[in-house]
């Protein structure tokens, strides 16, 4: 049994026997969507989440591992590794914990109690300790000598020495750390000569703020520290002292006397030089790194939310980057998101060639068949997308034959981060950055997930302080997350880039341009089995990927949807058994209804793995995502002068943070729905309400004109089906 598999599975609450699988599995190579996919019965049917935890928890355990090699290998060095220690060490599952366990024998600078020691005050230390002199000064006399030049001095070192053993002392920091656990107040205050800079006012409500630190959300604690870190904050974390300094000299203190009085010194010293600061330390780290989790979940979660957003599909479609002064760029793509044509339109301000961009829009939609328009929703969006609808009701009304194409309002973040990147330079060595991002809107809406993985997740505009938090674990988090969208979906082997390809299921960049290669030498996959001729992709390759690449048209038509190769024999016997081939029976309901998945029950296949064969049989390589829909902003709103406070509109959740929604409602500024104003009952996480990108009804509560703000409830407000 894997020596970590009780602790996981008391610590999450799961079987031991499922957690021994996972950790089993991904040993061997396994990926986290693979194993919620296909290996329900080794684990006991649990789900991505439940096993993206053990991942996570096993790997924290293996670097604590490390840790303690390290301490360890120090201790033994210094000859002090007793067998009593070494077990103290290796029951240790807390980090802070191991570091009290490890502070006394931690390698340190020269501090003052080493220099005591080094005078030989060590022992004088002990006597004060005993606390049965009535005249320490004497018992100091016999310890002045060298560089110690009288007994005030020496008791000065003696009372060094008790510091630090004190501030070593595992209950003493015990005892502190429950008073910073059940006291600790974050403060935040302006740094006075800094308040008029600019920039100070993005901080203003944390120039004067304290509250206790259990209570700080993950939002303003980031906040304060980005403050602190921009030089225009001093952020502290603090508790009330004296009822802490009480209980520690009753820990140390017995009875009265003048002992007793340099004890009492020493163990205020420790407190206030050695232990507070390291305390505030340790709850900074903790506290940061909490806030850092709960951005980073909510970060994930809405980059899950845009990447299962609904796609339009293989249409014609026509972007449009808008924009005033340089012009609404325009991007004509066919089905499968290739470049057919590009130019320039001016219908704004201050060229406003309107009439000259109207027959140009118009000529487009016929010349390129085009069935639907992806519009930014940067600048000028509220008003290209007046313009275009407009365009087209112009023309349908004059014309019975003219297309109708659908508008969309399509999320440009991230788009200019991809039209100047290496990837948009290697698809598009010969355009521009400003079609590069037209284009990258437009597929968007024919498919966000396939053009969403070609960016960077940070830039993609949907975190919570996303620059502030573990950069690595922020990698971690939200590659993990674009992995679990990816095999979600599923990939179209034949048309996916390699972009797409690299977080499928076992692949990775190498295997990714292999298959490309692939591909272009050999023309478009017909089989599953093919994969087995990309070079490099072997048995584990394939068994991790396969089931997450679909192949359209394929002669097997398994070969298109979730069912792995490893099944395709059940499915086959299923066939055969109701007398009839796979096709027939993936195109039969009534067929299907007559399997009764028990007969099907192996040693290897279980009732779970079943389920999941019959759901794909019946609608084979289904799109989970669903199907976008078009959005009208209210046509009598174009800026916060339209706003009136009691106005209900139409709106669409742009981000969503862990203290409310952001929503556009087409005046150039999103408002926020406060995560009191959600729902007519108690909201305590925003995503079980709202999804990134939902068409909804928001009422306007407040309107700050001075700071642009805009506050909106969906609080008794009915929303739209």
């Amino acid at each position: 049994m894997n020596p970590f598999t009780t602790y996981i599975s008391n610590k999450l609450n799961l079987s031991a026997k499922s957690v021994e699988a996972v950790l089993n599995l991904l040993e061997e190579g396994c990926t986290i969507p693979f194993i919620a996919r296909y290996r329900k019965e080794r684990t006991g049917n649990l789900d991505e989440v439940q096993i993206t935890r053990i991942s996570e928890l096993n790997d924290k355990i293996k670097e604590l591992e490390k840790r303690k090699e390290t301490i360890f290998k120090t201790i033994d060095e210094q000859g002090k590794l007793t067998p009593e220690l070494r077990q103290q060490i290796t029951s240790c599952h807390n980090s802070a914990e191991l570091e009290d366990i490890y502070l006394p024998y931690k390698p340190k600078r020269r501090t003052r109690a080493q220099i005591a020691r080094e005078q030989g005050l060590e022992p004088l230390a002990s006597i004060l300790m005993l606390q049965r002199e009535q005249h320490p000064e004497r018992a100091a006399r016999q310890f002045v000598k060298g560089e110690v030049e009288n007994e005030e001095e020496a008791i000065k070192g003696a009372q060094d020495i008790i510091a630090e053993t004190v501030s070593e002392n595992r209950k003493t920091r015990d005892i502190v750390r429950g008073h910073y656990r059940r006291e600790a107040v974050i403060t935040s205050r302006v740094i006075k000569k800094k308040q008029e800079e600019d920039g100070a006012q993005k901080f203003a409500d944390y120039f004067d703020f304290s509250e206790p630190l259990r209570r700080c959300n993950s939002h303003r604690l980031l906040a304060m520290r980005r403050g602190e870190n921009a030089g225009f904050l001093r952020v502290s974390i603090s508790i009330e002292e004296e009822s802490c300094m009480e209980q520690l000299k009753r820990q140390y203190i017995r009875g009265y006397g003048a002992c007793q009085t340099l004890i009492a010194e020493a163990v205020e010293d420790a407190y206030k030089r050695l232990i507070a600061p390291s305390m505030e330390n340790e709850f900074a780290t903790l506290s940061k790194e909490k806030a850092d989790e709960e951005a980073i979940k909510v970060f994930a979660e809405n980059l899950r939310q845009l990447l299962l957003s609904a796609p339009l599909g293989q249409k014609r479609v026509l972007a449009l980057d808008p924009g005033y002064a340089n012009g609404c760029k325009i991007a004509c793509l066919d089905e499968q998101g290739n470049l057919l044509h590009h130019e320039i339109i001016y219908p704004h301000q201050p060229k406003r060639l309107y009439a000259q961009a109207t027959v140009a829009l118009q000529r487009m939609i016929r010349q390129y068949k085009i069935e639907a328009i992806a519009i930014g929703n940067g600048t000028a969006s509220r008003e290209s997308k007046d313009f275009v609808e407009e365009t087209i009701n112009i023309n349908g009304a004059n014309n019975d034959k003219f297309r109708h194409p659908a508008v969309f309002v399509v999320s440009e973040d991230g788009a200019s981060i991809y039209s100047a990147s290496a990837v948009a330079r290697e698809e598009f060595p010969n355009e521009d950055v400003t079609t590069r991002g037209a284009i990258s809107i437009g597929r968007r809406l024919i498919d966000p997930l396939a053009e969403l993985v070609k960016i960077d997740p940070k830039s993609i505009g949907v975190g919570q302080y996303q620059h502030d938090v573990n950069q690595n674990l922020l990698k971690h988090s939200l590659d993990q997350t674009v992995m679990s969208c990816v095999n979600r979906v599923g990939v179209n082997l034949n048309t996916a880039s390699k972009h797409l390809l690299t977080y499928v299921s076992g692949l990775g960049p190498a295997l990714a341009q292999n298959i490309i290669d692939y591909r272009r030498e050999n023309g478009t996959f017909t089989s599953r089995e093919q994969l087995k001729k990309v070079k490099r992709l072997g048995t584990t390759a394939f068994q991790q990927c396969a089931g997450f690449l679909r192949i359209p048209n394929a002669t097997n038509p398994l070969d298109n949807s979730a069912v792995h190769p490893e099944s395709y024999h059940i499915v086959e016997q299923m066939a055969k058994d109701q007398q009839c081939s796979v096709s027939e029976l993936i195109a039969s309901p009534q067929i299907q209804k007559r399997i009764k998945p028990h007969d099907y029950i192996t040693e290897d296949t279980g009732l779970p793995t079943l389920t999941d064969i019959l759901q794909e049989i019946e609608k084979p390589g289904r799109d989970p995502r669903g199907e976008a829909k078009a959005f009208e902003f209210d046509k009598n709103v174009h800026s916060i002068d339209d706003l009136e406070e009691g106005m209900e509109l139409p709106g669409i959740i742009t981000n969503i943070t862990n203290f409310g929604a952001f929503v556009d409602i087409g005046v150039h500024q999103d408002g926020l729905i406060h995560i009191s104003q959600l729902a007519d009952k108690f909201v305590t996480d925003p995503t079980r309400v709202v999804r990134l990108h939902q068409h909804v009804r928001v009422k306007v509560v407040q309107i700050d004109y001075r700071r642009n703000r805009i506050g909106l409830s969906m609080k008794h407000v009915k929303q739209p089906s």
